[in-house]
């Protein structure tokens, strides 16, 4: 789809800013302590290890607890090198994951993001934060859900990252709105005049706004599986694509960002449009980077065989075989270090890795 009456129907339309909620949820938890506290609370300790994946040249692994968790499967990745120029926030280079949850013993607990401090390689910190959306309840007070989205990509511009949420389009969150939890039952999401209970989590990260999922002209609405951010456009763009198998759509789309706002640009009837629309991608996408025009495109086969990435262009992308570990994800591109980054998702086999990029500017194979 080259042509711009033929995808221009497909669009995002942002919802209101949920201000007057995220200013009381900061006024009943004593006031923000933003991305800064979360850096200097970090708990969690990662080990760099021998990835295996050929394409691979290092990597880490989460802790005990993290690798074999049932509940939560990773899934998106971005880092500090998409959200500023030049490439590190607060003084360290960073690198931020999402995993939705499972339901175990009953219940979910929505979507997380997990920030990772990759200044030391030699020692690891991470913490996790718990996305919420807060609202303001019939009697008054405010109070919080999960947000419940499959969170399959993350792109983090500014102070803002920004969310797939597959068919809900994207939730988009500003890291200054982070607020701190005392803590309280592993079980439950609420906050009462008495009592404020984070499903176990120390910090909370709320919900400013959605971008709504639209389609017109007969076409279908397009699921936003994954994310990346491609920082060789000018101005940058989001860009996004459909997992897919048999007769479902694989579509890759790009929508432009405004560098003033960090947000989805725009347009005077308050759509945001795709810059660019395209049936061209491949079945079991699973994310997909751009980097001065060519694509990156990860995909799996299951929880034992090896994924491949796909290099070129819409319609024209060639295979790299059994170049990634099992279950990859989400993809997103390190300028810097000209390096690709990606995770995989299934228990006990779950690691974060760089790969060169040169390496795949070859011959598919």
């Amino acid at each position: 789809m080259e042509h711009r009456d033929r995808y221009d129907g497909v669009h995002l339309l942002r919802g209101a800013d949920r201000v007057e909620e995220v200013e009381a949820l900061a006024a009943r938890l004593g006031g923000r302590v933003g991305l800064r506290g979360v850096l200097g609370d970090l708990d969690r300790r990662a080990r760099a290890v021998r990835v295996p994946a050929p394409a691979a040249v290092c990597g880490f692994r989460w802790d005990r607890d993290d690798m074999r968790s049932a509940r939560w499967w990773p899934q998106g990745i971005t880092t500090s090198a998409d959200a500023r120029d030049p490439e590190v926030v607060e003084g360290r280079s960073l690198l931020v994951t999402s995993a939705y949850s499972h339901e175990v013993d009953g219940y979910g607990k929505g979507a997380r993001l997990t920030f990772v401090d990759l200044t030391d390689p030699s020692d690891i910190r991470y913490r996790h934060v718990l996305l919420v959306e807060p609202f303001l309840r019939d009697d008054g007070p405010v109070d919080v859900r999960p947000v419940t989205v499959h969170a399959g990509g993350i792109v983090w511009h500014g102070d803002y990252v920004h969310v797939a949420g597959t068919a809900r389009g994207f939730s988009s969150f500003r890291l200054d709105d982070i607020v701190r939890v005392p803590a309280g039952d592993s079980t439950r999401l609420r906050v009462r005049d008495d009592r404020v209970d984070g499903f176990g989590f120390r910090y909370l990260l709320p919900l400013r706004f959605t971008y709504e999922g639209h389609a017109g002209s007969g076409l279908p609405r397009m699921r936003y599986s994954f994310a990346s951010l491609d920082r060789s456009a000018s101005p940058h763009e989001l860009v996004a694509g459909e997992y897919g198998r048999d007769d479902m759509t694989t579509r890759l789309v790009r929508y432009e960002i405004d560098p003033a706002t960090s947000l989805l640009r725009v347009q005077d009837d308050g759509r945001s449009v795709p810059t660019m629309l395209d049936d061209g991608g491949v079945p079991g996408m699973q994310g997909a980077a751009v980097v001065d025009g060519t694509w990156f495109v990860t995909t799996s086969r299951g929880r034992y065989r090896l994924g491949s990435v796909w290099v070129g262009r819409p319609g024209r992308l060639r295979e790299h075989r059994w170049q990634l570990p099992v279950g990859p994800e989400d993809i997103t591109y390190w300028p810097s270090r000209d390096q690709l980054w990606s995770l995989s998702e299934y228990p006990g086999a779950r690691y974060v890795y760089a790969m060169p990029r040169r390496r795949f500017l070859k011959e598919g194979r």
